[in-house]
C-alpha cells in the first residue's frame, strides 16, 4: 500500500453555520484593473464552481490581441466557460506593448526574466500561490488571440513547468516576425523553437497540453499557422495524429476538431469566424465575436478533460457514520466504498482537545461495511476524524464528529490562542484557536479597521480575511461568543504598507499625483521612481512620501493600492503561513516521511524538522516565493 500521511487530528472540532472568511474576490464575479504580478491591470474572475477534475479551481490567463482592450473579454462570455469548469480567468493588459498594442512576441529577450514573459510567470504563481483563492498549480493554463496567442505559446514554451495547457488562437508560429503576421505565411520550426526555449524544464513537455484554433474566415492572420503551430506542439510532445476529425456544435456555432494522440493536442477551424476571440453565442466587442463556437468553455473542457498532471483516481466515499459513547469508549462505525478500486483500510483518528486520545484500523467488509472501538478514555471532550484509503493511495475527505466522554462541564466562554497575522499587500489573515468546551460556539469575528468579517472555524482553528485596508500601524480583535452569550476576546497589532514606487510621471498617470504639487515633487525626485504610501486625512486617502513634501490631492481611498504599478512579486517579500502540518503538506510548504500512523514533517527546501507530526501546528515563512521555506515568521 502507498505510503500516505493520515490527515489532521484537529481538522474540525466543531460544525458551524458562520459564514466564511471574504476571499480576494467575490465568488462569480469580476475584479477589474488589478495590479497583480507586475502587470497595472488585470481583470480577474472567480467563479463559485471548483475545477470537475484536480483539487480546487483552475486558472486560465487570457491574453488580448493588437489594439484590443482588455475590456473587450468581459463580454466574450468567458463568465460561462468559468463558472462550468471552476476557471479563475486572469485577463491582464500587457505591460512591454509593441505595433499597435501587441504583446511584443517578436522583439526583446526571450527568457523566463523578461518582460512580459517574467510577468505572466509571476501572475500564474501568484494566483497559484495563494491559499485563498484555492487554485490548483496543476491546472494553471494560458491563452490568446493573435500577438496574445503567440506571446502565450512562447510563455508556455519558457515555462512548461508552469502551464499544463496552452491555447492559441490565430496566433503566428513561435519566434516569427511582425510581418510574418499580416504578410504572406512564415515558415517556423515551432518543434526545435519551443525546446530551446524549454532549457532546463524538457521534462515537463512530457504532460503539457496544446490547443491550436484559427476562424477559418480570418484574412488578417495566414491561416497557414493553424498546422504548422499544431504539428509543431506534436512534434515536441511526441505525438501522432488521430485520421479524420469531428464537428463540435455548440453556442450558436461549431468547429472541426483534429486531435493528436491521448488528446495532447487539438486542432479547430472556427466555422465563419473572422480575426477574433471566438465567444460562443452573444459574445460582442472589439475582436471578440459570436458567430463560432465560445473557445474558452472549449478549453475548459479540453484541458479538464486531457490534463496530464493531475490525479484522476476517485477517493472513496464514506456514508452512515456514526460515533457514539459507551461509558468510557468511543464507538466508530459506518460505511466506505470506492467507484474505481477498493477501500483498503479506514483510518480513525481521536485526538482530545486538552490531550489523549489515539488511532484506530479497521477494514471493511463486503459490504463496505466497518467498525471500531478505542481504547478506555478520560473525561472530556474529543475530535474524531475518519478517513477511507484506496488501493491506489487516493483517501476520502475526513468525516469529523465531536463527541464528550464523561459529565457535561459548567458553562464557560469559549477560549482563544495562538493568534497570529498574514500580510498580503493591503490584505491581512488573522488566524488562531478557539476552543469551546461546551461545543455551543456561536461565532467568531473579526473586526478589521475596515468592518468586521466573521471568521471560518475549521476544527479549532478560525482565520477570517480582508483586504482593501488603509496604510499604516492598525490592529485587529477577535471575539468568540457562545449562544448562552459568554464571549472572549484578543487582539493583534501589525502594520499595512500602501506604498507604490513609481516615476513622478507614473504616478500622476496613475492618479496618485496631480500637477499642483510639480515643482516639489520633481525637485526632490527628477525623473527617478520614488515611493508613496497611501495615508488617511480628514476621512480621505492622500498619497505622501515619506516626509509629505510629495503630497497628491485628496481622494477617495483606492483600497488595492491605486493601481498604475506593478505588485511585489514573488521573492520581493517575505510571505508566512501558520496551520497544521498537513496542511502545509497540501500546499506544497512541506513534505512527510517515515511511520504511516504519525509521520514526520519537514519545511520544503531548508528540510527543517516540524514538530507535532500531522497535528502539529507550525509556522512556516519563505523570502524567495515559495522555492524554500523555513521554520518561524518573517525576520
Amino acid at each position: 500500500m502507498t505510503s500516505r500521511p493520515m490527515r489532521s487530528l484537529m481538522i474540525a472540532f466543531l460544525s458551524l453555520t458562520a459564514a466564511a472568511a471574504p476571499a480576494l474576490a467575490s465568488a462569480g464575479a469580476w475584479q477589474n484593473n488589478l495590479p497583480l504580478g507586475g502587470f497595472n491591470k488585470v481583470h480577474l474572475y472567480t467563479p463559485d464552481s471548483d475545477s470537475p477534475v484536480g483539487n480546487g479551481k483552475a486558472l486560465l490567463i487570457v491574453l488580448h490581441g493588437c489594439t484590443q482592450s482588455i475590456d473587450a473579454y468581459k463580454t466574450a462570455n468567458l463568465e460561462a466557460a468559468a463558472e462550468e469548469y471552476g476557471m479563475v480567468v486572469a485577463v491582464p493588459d500587457a505591460m512591454n506593448k509593441a505595433g499597435f498594442g501587441c504583446w511584443s512576441y517578436w522583439q526583446g529577450s526571450k527568457s523566463r526574466s523578461a518582460g512580459d514573459y517574467k510577468n505572466l510567470i509571476n501572475l500564474a504563481n501568484t494566483l497559484s500561490g495563494d491559499a485563498a483563492r484555492g487554485i490548483d498549480p496543476n491546472q494553471v493554463y494560458i491563452a490568446g488571440l493573435s500577438s496574445g496567442a503567440s506571446f502565450a505559446n512562447t510563455t508556455a514554451c519558457l515555462a512548461p513547468d508552469v502551464f499544463a495547457g496552452v491555447g492559441v488562437s490565430a496566433g503566428p508560429s513561435v519566434g516569427t516576425s511582425s510581418s510574418g503576421a499580416i504578410g504572406v505565411c512564415e515558415q517556423a520550426d515551432v518543434e526545435s523553437r519551443c525546446r530551446n526555449l524549454g532549457g532546463g524544464y524538457q521534462s515537463a513537455f512530457d504532460t503539457q497540453i496544446a490547443s491550436i484554433a484559427h476562424g477559418d474566415a480570418d484574412t488578417t492572420v495566414d491561416t497557414c499557422y493553424n498546422r504548422q503551430n499544431a504539428e509543431g506542439m506534436a512534434g515536441l510532445y511526441g505525438v501522432s495524429e488521430i485520421a479524420g476529425s469531428t464537428v463540435v456544435s455548440a453556442d450558436g456555432g461549431s468547429a472541426e476538431e483534429s486531435l493528436w494522440q491521448d488528446g495532447r493536442v487539438s486542432m479547430l477551424w472556427f466555422h465563419g469566424l473572422d480575426h477574433s476571440w471566438s465567444g460562443g453565442q452573444g459574445a460582442s466587442g472589439s475582436y471578440v465575436s459570436g458567430a463560432s463556437i465560445n473557445y474558452a468553455r472549449y478549453l475548459g473542457g479540453f484541458f479538464a478533460g486531457h490534463n496530464a498532471r493531475i490525479d484522476r483516481n476517485r477517493v472513496p466515499t464514506l456514508a452512515q457514520l456514526e460515533v457514539t459513547v459507551s461509558t468510557d469508549r468511543i464507538q466508530v462505525s459506518g460505511q466506505a466504498s470506492d467507484e474505481d478500486g477498493t477501500v483498503s483500510d479506514v483510518l480513525i483518528v481521536i485526538e482530545g482537545v486538552n490531550g489523549g486520545g489515539g488511532t484506530l484500523s479497521a477494514t471493511t467488509d463486503n459490504d463496505g461495511y466497518f467498525q471500531a472501538t478505542s481504547d478506555p478514555l478520560a473525561d472530556g471532550l474529543y475530535t474524531v476524524a475518519v478517513i477511507a484509503a484506496d488501493d491506489d493511495g487516493g483517501e476520502s475527505e475526513p468525516a469529523i464528529r465531536t463527541v464528550r466522554v464523561g459529565p457535561e462541564p459548567p458553562p464557560s466562554a469559549p477560549v482563544l490562542s495562538d493568534i497570529a497575522v498574514s500580510v498580503d499587500g493591503q490584505c491581512a489573515t488573522i488566524s488562531g484557536q478557539v476552543v469551546d468546551d461546551n461545543q455551543d460556539l456561536a461565532s467568531v469575528t473579526v473586526a478589521f479597521a475596515s468592518g468586521a468579517r466573521a471568521a471560518e472555524v475549521d476544527g479549532v482553528r478560525y482565520s477570517a480575511r480582508a483586504c482593501d485596508l488603509p496604510g499604516g500601524a492598525q490592529s485587529a480583535t477577535v471575539t468568540a461568543e457562545d449562544e448562552g452569550g459568554l464571549s472572549s476576546s484578543d487582539q493583534i497589532d501589525f502594520v499595512i504598507d500602501a506604498g507604490q514606487v513609481a516615476t513622478l510621471d507614473q504616478h500622476i498617470s496613475a492618479g496618485r499625483l496631480d500637477y499642483t504639487n510639480y515643482a516639489d515633487c520633481y525637485l526632490e525626485y527628477g525623473a527617478e521612481a520614488f515611493k508613496l504610501s497611501e495615508a488617511t486625512v480628514s476621512g480621505q486617502c492622500q498619497w505622501q512620501d515619506d516626509d509629505a513634501s510629495c503630497a497628491g490631492p485628496l481622494q477617495a481611498c483606492s483600497g488595492s493600492g491605486g493601481g498604475g504599478d506593478p505588485e511585489p512579486q514573488p521573492g520581493d517579500e517575505c510571505q508566512s503561513q501558520s496551520t497544521y502540518n498537513y496542511y502545509h503538506k497540501v500546499a506544497g510548504r512541506a513534505y512527510s516521511t517515515g511511520n504511516y500512523y504519525a509521520p514526520d514533517y519537514f519545511a520544503q527546501g531548508s528540510d527543517e524538522p516540524m514538530a507535532g507530526s500531522t497535528w502539529g501546528m507550525t509556522a512556516l515563512y519563505s523570502e524567495d516565493g515559495g522555492n524554500v521555506w523555513r521554520l518561524g515568521a518573517c525576520p
